[in-house]
């Protein structure tokens, strides 16, 4: 039976929810509160399908590490102390799953959810003629330490016995595998199945294809809040008006928990900002994407241009820019491809995004308890462009009460936090 779905949010999983819904024959209405030409956090991403991510970002030594980054102002990963109740809770739950028993419970449904999402991409591409360059020459994570790439080693042999590939790789074969870019590293880790993509493509493909498709897309609206009667929502009621629909799924990125909060629903969340840079011309151009270990910048070449991506502040919603975590970035460059200069970046216009992270590192996809026909998708952290596809596909199949095609999907409800 058709349904009236109501999307809040334009960003990627706003977008593939739609993309899903609309496939199966249900009418579909997207508000977002930007305009039409955005700028937000699905577009200056390093636009990677990530099988390899299979670790939690709660993990074991994230927190001996995180402290010892603290204190740098250019370290790629930085909290801004400040008098918050939500930040206080984000953290107490984030140190809780930061353990070895949390990795290994939930790598298995990490990987599940990055190769469906991988799978599902490759679909997409067939339906949409190429048209957001996906590329499948895998990742590879380069070490410039022999202590990083110890640490690397150890994650491709739990990757091989997940069933993702991975293979150690010295300078020599690396050379072998990206000839096109001159590397100082100690060796990496090769990842095959992972892909890249253009961020920006990918958008404004889904968002031409949604419309052509029926989607209404409403911009420039604000959500003032939810109409509610016992367990049901009646309406959203917004700056242009209220709208209707029987389902409504909140695709709200870093600002999901507060129209969750409108809603009586707690859900941990914080934002975590992140930088990008774009060579447009670069000196010298990989063909497979990479990370730089050691650094935390990921690079991914697109096109003829090159981007580079990194650093985690949890600051709040703010979306300033911090030049010193900006020359983190481009310092630890030249370390890894030494043809690179500090120099090249020197008019590169720097990007800016929050990504919506959960204290678990496991994404909110699914119903919630408290309402009928309310769900939510958020808190993907860095693995937002990943897992799009298959969050879109998930939300799908819970609207119309589908058993999932995903086992562990209780592990990633939004009630999992619930008192």
């Amino acid at each position: 039976m058709s349904k009236k779905v109501v999307v809040l949010g334009g960003g990627i999983i706003g977008l593939a929810t739609a993309w899903h819904c609309i496939k199966r024959g249900h009418e579909v209405t997207l508000l977002d509160r930007r305009q039409k030409v955005r700028d937000g956090c699905s577009f200056g991403n390093a636009g990677m399908l990530v099988p390899s991510h299979f670790i939690p970002l709660a993990a074991p030594g994230m927190i001996k590490l995180g402290m010892k980054w603290l204190w740098s102002r250019e370290s790629p990963f930085a909290i801004r102390p400040r008098l918050s109740w939500s930040l206080i809770d984000w953290l107490w739950k984030f140190q809780r799953a930061c353990n070895q028993q949390h990795v290994e419970q939930n790598s298995p449904l990490l990987r599940d959810l990055n190769l469906a999402g991988r799978a599902a991409f490759l679909e997409l591409e067939t339906e949409l003629a190429g048209e957001f360059n996906l590329v499948q020459k895998g990742l590879v994570m380069l070490c410039a330490t022999e202590e990083g790439m110890h640490e690397e080693a150890e994650v491709a042999a739990v990757s091989n016995s997940l069933g993702v590939p991975a293979s150690v790789m010295n300078p020599q074969e690396l050379a072998e595998l990206d000839p096109g870019i001159e590397m100082d590293v100690v060796g990496g880790v090769h990842f095959p199945l992972d892909c890249h993509l253009s961020p920006n493509l990918l958008m404004s493909s889904l968002e031409e294809k949604l419309q052509r498709r029926g989607v209404e897309f409403v911009w420039e609206t604000e959500c003032g809040g939810f109409r509610t009667q016992q367990n049901e929502i009646q309406c959203i009621t917004s700056s242009t008006g209220e709208i209707s629909g029987d389902e409504y799924v909140i695709c709200g990125g870093a600002w999901s928990n507060q129209l969750a909060d409108d809603l009586g629903i707690s859900l941990p969340l914080q934002a975590g900002k992140g930088y990008s840079l774009t060579l447009e011309t670069p000196r010298q151009q990989p063909t497979v994407c990479s990370i730089l270990k050691e650094a935390r910048v990921a690079v991914t070449p697109m096109g003829n241009s090159l981007r580079f991506g990194g650093t985690m502040e949890i600051v709040g919603h703010d979306e300033s820019i911090s030049p010193s975590r900006l020359r983190g970035i481009v310092r630890s460059i030249p370390e890894y491809f030494p043809a690179l200069k500090q120099d090249d970046f020197q008019d590169c216009q720097p990007w800016v995004g929050l990504r919506p992270c959960s204290p678990d590192g496991l994404p909110y996809v699914g119903r919630t308890s408290k309402y009928r026909n309310l769900l939510m998708a958020t808190g993907h952290g860095m693995m937002g462009i990943s897992l799009s596809m298959i969050t879109g596909k998930l939300i799908a199949e819970a609207i119309e009460d589908e058993p999932s095609s995903i086992d562990g999907i209780e592990r990633i409800l939004p009630d999992r936090f619930a008192n």
